[in-house]
This record gives structure tokens, sequence and C-alpha cells, in this order.
């Protein structure tokens, strides 16, 4: 029987002290290629296997280029995080200062942009390096709160020396990832950080509901900008005869007329007046609106699957799906669970079923509610290029998928299974 991997809370939350050499003693027999007395938690093995395969020294920390100042300000301005941080204040601050932790807010690309807190703990931090502007990604700085929980896309906490470079192993961490709840897009990460002796069990629960209700307050903001765009495409749709229907600037609909809803519109990444298709609709014209866009689908019908199909799974946060097509191209970033049930049917041309799809995910086949909702959300955005019963590609569509060098790195995110077992094959010399 395989060894238990070590509950670093439990043991914590008894003996902060013990912890950290029992940790110092784990990471140093895993790195030296020796057997560890009992093997780290998953997330954060993975993380160090990640790692050592990436080349990161764990000896000697790297500080790459801080970003300007100027640009700092700009990421802010442009950052959808600057909406919720209310919320991640109100929620975080105040018991942070007191415990002596900071709150840390980056974006997507593991850029520090906010740094709030015990202002002891905070030049603390700048001695690491953990200041506004750094790059905080795990392949540059290694297994940490914001760049872990960016890959991994859950909530993670790393304590002393689960960090994988060694000058962090002071330092005790907890971060969850911030998504846009209208896509699952990954927008950036909050985390709590301090002096490992100040490291509490619910830190990481404390941080993920906070996480939780800033998404909240973006899905609120979402429905109240859709109800401003339905006021003002009420007494447009009223006028016209035929079809149409009026979307935000990311295609989500906020009013229909003459045809069923569709809850959101694959738009061109920089939709411009005119004619234009879109998938599940073909052939349109956009019209600008304040706020979104009218659009008035053409009344031929809708291409099927002559189109060629890309699916890139290159980047370990940031996955993306691209068509072409006789009548035209378009391409969508992929949320995590839409990347992994799209890659899945790549590799079974001839089709999945819900309950195969469930067992591939979960490894329980009676998940089959979960699986349909999902593919009926994919199926909005590629329409007749998506078949069901089973589900799979269109015969006639040529699919792609493009992967990462190391197959190890395929969707690091996914715990899947049948994901799990690709990675193992690909990996097989």
């Amino acid at each position: 029987m395989a060894p238990t991997p070590l509950d670093v809370t439990q043991l914590a939350a008894v003996d902060t002290a013990r912890a950290a050499r029992v940790l110092n003693e784990v990471r140093s027999a895993t790195l030296s290629g020796q057997r560890a007395p009992v093997p780290p938690r998953p997330v954060i093995g993975q993380s160090w296997e990640r790692m050592l395969r990436r080349g990161v020294d764990p000896d000697h920390g790297v500080r790459a280029g801080l970003l300007s100042r100027e640009e700092v300000r700009r990421r802010r301005e442009a950052s959808v995080l600057r909406h919720v941080l209310p919320v991640l204040r109100e929620g975080l601050l105040s018991v942070a200062d007191v415990a002596h932790h900071i709150m840390v807010v980056a974006d997507e690309e593991g850029r520090v942009l906010w740094r709030e807190g015990s202002a002891p703990v905070l030049r603390k931090a700048d001695g690491l390096g953990f200041e506004p502007g750094a790059d905080w990604r795990e392949d540059v700085v290694g297994t940490n709160g914001v760049g872990t929980a960016a890959v991994a896309r859950r909530p993670v906490q790393v304590f002393a020396s689960e960090h994988f470079v060694r000058s962090h192993a002071t330092w005790t961490c907890a971060g969850a990832p911030l998504t846009d709840p209208r896509d699952g897009r990954l927008i950036g990460v909050v985390d709590v950080s301090g002096p490992l002796e100040t490291m509490h069990p619910a830190t990481l629960a404390w941080v993920e509901s906070v996480a939780r209700l800033a998404e909240a307050r973006l899905r609120e903001m979402h429905l109240e900008s859709l109800e401003r765009l339905r006021a003002v495409a009420a007494p447009v749709l009223a006028r016209l005869d035929g079809r149409a229907l009026v979307v935000d600037a990311d295609g989500w609909t906020a009013a229909v007329t003459g045809m069923s809803y569709t809850r959101r519109v694959g738009l061109p990444k920089a939709p411009s007046p005119g004619p234009a298709w879109l998938p599940a609709l073909g052939m349109c014209t956009l019209e600008p609106l304040a706020g979104g866009w009218l659009v008035r689908p053409d009344e031929e019908p809708v291409p099927g699957g002559a189109a060629r199909i890309v699916l890139d799974l290159r980047q370990p946060r940031r996955w993306s799906l691209e068509v072409f097509g006789g009548a035209g191209s378009w391409s969508r970033e992929l949320s995590p669970r839409h990347a992994e049930l799209l890659y899945l049917l790549a590799v079974h041309r001839p089709g999945r079923g819900a309950a195969g799809l469930a067992a591939d995910l979960f490894g329980d086949p009676a998940r089959t509610v979960t699986v349909r909702a999902e593919m009926s959300r994919i199926r909005r955005y590629l329409g007749a290029l998506l078949e069901h019963r089973p589900y799979r590609f269109h015969d006639e569509a040529e699919v792609e998928v493009l992967l990462p060098e190391d197959p190890r790195d395929l969707l690091p995110h996914s715990t899947a299974p049948a994901v799990g077992r690709r990675r193992a094959a690909l990996h097989t010399p």
C-alpha cells in the first residue's frame, strides 16, 4: 500500500515548527531523488515535478523584471478585478492585518497588481520580490499560492517547504483562482500570505469563500449590464421584421425577436459593422448599439461540417478553439472543463455518450447531468460542428489538436481519469 501523503493542515494546527521540519525533510529527499519519509500532497508533488522539468532552481530564487509603475497602473485600469477589490478588501484585509498576513491580487499572467495588509509583512515580502509588478507565475518563482493556484485552477495552500524555492520556506500562502463567471476564463488569483507561524487551518477555506463572493459580484454586474442593454434593445427590436437579437460586447444575449433564445453568440475577436459569419447562426449583419450589437441573421442555412477545427492546448493556463470554414473563421478561449471535453472528443472521433464522458471525467458514468449541461453550452458556440447521440465532431470536420511540448503538461489542472491516462500514454516512449 502506498504511503499516505502528509496532511499539512492537520499537523501544522498542532505543531507548526514540527510541520515545517517534516516538510523540509520531504522536500530535500524528493528533490534529491531519495525516498521521502512521507510523500508530498498530490497538488504539491505535481507542481514540484513541473518545476524540475522546467529547470527552476530550487536553491536560488529568480526575480523576473518588474513591470513599470505605468504598466502596473495600466493593467489595473484594464483589469476586471478592479471591480471586485472592495469585496476582497472587506472579506480579507481586516483579518489579514491582525493575523500578520498580506492580501495579494495578481492578474491572469501572474503579475502582482495589488498588495495590501500588515506593514511589517509587506516589508518582508519586498525582500522576496513579492511586490507590485512582480511575475509570480509558477514556472518563474516555483510552487506558490499565486502561480500554482493558476495552473491547478483550484484553491491551493502552500506551507513552508512546500514552496519549491528554498528562500520562500519561511512563508505560508493560500491562493484561489478568480474566474470570469460568464465563461470560466481565468482572470486572476487572490492570495493571502504571511510568516509560516501565522498559518491557520481555516485560511484556505476563508480565501476561497471570499473569491467566490467576488465572482458572484462579477456575475451580478454582468446581469445589471444586460438589463441596461435590454432597455436599449426593446424599441429597436420592436421596429424590426424577421429574426434579430441584441448582444453585449462579449456576445451575451440581452433580447431576441423572431427566433429562439440563444444564451450567447460567438462574435469575432474585433467585431465591426457589416456582414460576419457567426457560429450556430451563419451569415449575419452586425450593427453597433450602445453597449453591444444588433445581430440580424441571414436566411441561408447554417454551414455544416466542412471546416477545420484547431484545439490549442499548448499553454498551461490558456486553451483555445479556432474554426476555419468557407464562410469565415473564428476563435474562442475555453474554460478548463470545455478544454477537457473537447480534447476527449478529439481523441475519440467516433464519439462518446454522456455516460462515457462522465466516466472519462469523473470516473463515474452516472454523472451524466453535469456532462449534458456542459455539452449543451459547447453546442451553443460550435453549433452544427458538434453532433450528439453520441457527442462527436461533425464527420466532415478536420480536427487538429496542438499539444504541449512535454505531454505531462497536458491540461495540468485536470484530474479526469481519461486525461491522466492520455498523459501517461503520450509520455511513454
